[in-house]
């Protein structure tokens, strides 16, 4: 069976499988006894399903629970419960997730934390996201990318055939390394505040795909006290504008501009390209300056200024 291959108890197969567990049971019960399974007939949640999707399906019910859509109903003039309504739109996928509007609060909330006052320097806040590449031979890729929002940095860009919490994980610890091989020392260290002796996290800001609200992505994070995450709110990719940047700019100036067969090639081309945003490619929005000039500069200072580098 499954549930006993994954080493799962019932409670969490039901709930992962969105059953109650009284359902698997009498499942359960019907296989071992050869007998068919009766699918209770449900003709208030068929009669209304089309409606509760229809409502569903405007911009203002996407966001809407089951109560509104309750309310919805009725004002048409349906006779129905709450309940048919809930169980018509889990029927259809399109029941809210559990806690969603407070998840929503604690997000907007840490969002504002963290950008209430813009970091002024390297490794306090790193945008990541997942961005497509389609291969001549060998079909779709996955660039997943970590820029520091300060420096603009590009610090790490492999290459994937998948956007899971694995890959976005992998691309995080190459982040890792390549910042405290550049710094010297471990962001552990470079976190902590130099003059109260407190943890000043690093933050990662990442939108709301399914590799970064997954249970393996929050562990990786709360196993590290400093590093805090955060997601852009939903539908507003200009809120992660920094990585966004970063792929419209390697795809735009490098990728597209040859034909790249397959992975291998894309990776070698990636890296080929970081080297260059990092270390040539001079920023209009820090002074027409090397991206590295930035990153390597005395955190302890104020950024320094183009006329300033040039002089040197």
């Amino acid at each position: 069976m499954i549930r006993v291959e994954a080493n799962m108890s019932v409670a969490r197969f039901a709930k992962r499988f969105g059953i109650p567990r009284a359902t698997w049971y009498y499942w359960r019960d019907c296989s071992l006894h050869g007998r068919p399974a009766r699918r209770w007939p449900a003709p208030v949640v068929d009669a209304i399903s089309d409606a509760v999707a229809e409502h569903k399906a405007t911009e203002h019910g996407s966001a809407w629970g089951h109560r509104k859509i309750y309310g919805m109903l009725r004002a048409d003039g349906y006779a129905v419960s709450q309940a048919s309504v809930k169980r018509a739109l889990a029927k259809k996928g399109l029941l809210l997730p559990v806690r969603y509007q407070l998840e929503r609060r604690q997000m907007a909330k840490a969002r504002r934390a963290v950008f209430v006052n813009a970091p002024t320097r390297r490794n306090r806040v790193w945008q990541t996201d997942f961005s497509e590449f389609e291969t001549i031979g060998a079909g779709k890729w996955e660039l997943s990318g970590v820029v520091d929002y300060v420096a603009k940095v590009c610090l790490a860009c492999p290459v994937n055939h998948t956007e899971t919490a694995k890959d976005a994980i992998a691309a995080l610890t190459v982040a890792f390394a390549e910042a405290e091989r550049l710094i010297g020392t471990t962001l552990a260290e470079d976190c902590i505040d130099k003059e109260t002796g407190e943890i000043e996290p690093l933050v990662i800001v990442s939108d709301n795909g399914p590799a970064y609200k997954s249970d393996a992505f929050a562990a990786f994070v709360r196993a590290r006290p400093w590093l805090a995450h955060v997601r852009t709110r939903y539908r507003s990719p200009q809120t992660n504008g920094v990585i966004e940047r970063f792929y419209q700019s390697i795809k735009y100036e490098h990728l597209y501009r040859q034909e790249v067969p397959n992975g291998v090639a894309l990776t070698e081309e990636c890296t080929k390209y970081r080297q260059i945003y990092n270390e040539v490619r001079p920023h209009e929005h820090l002074g027409l300056v090397p991206l590295m000039t930035m990153y390597l500069a005395d955190p302890t200072k104020p950024l320094p200024t183009a006329e300033e580098i040039w002089a040197r």
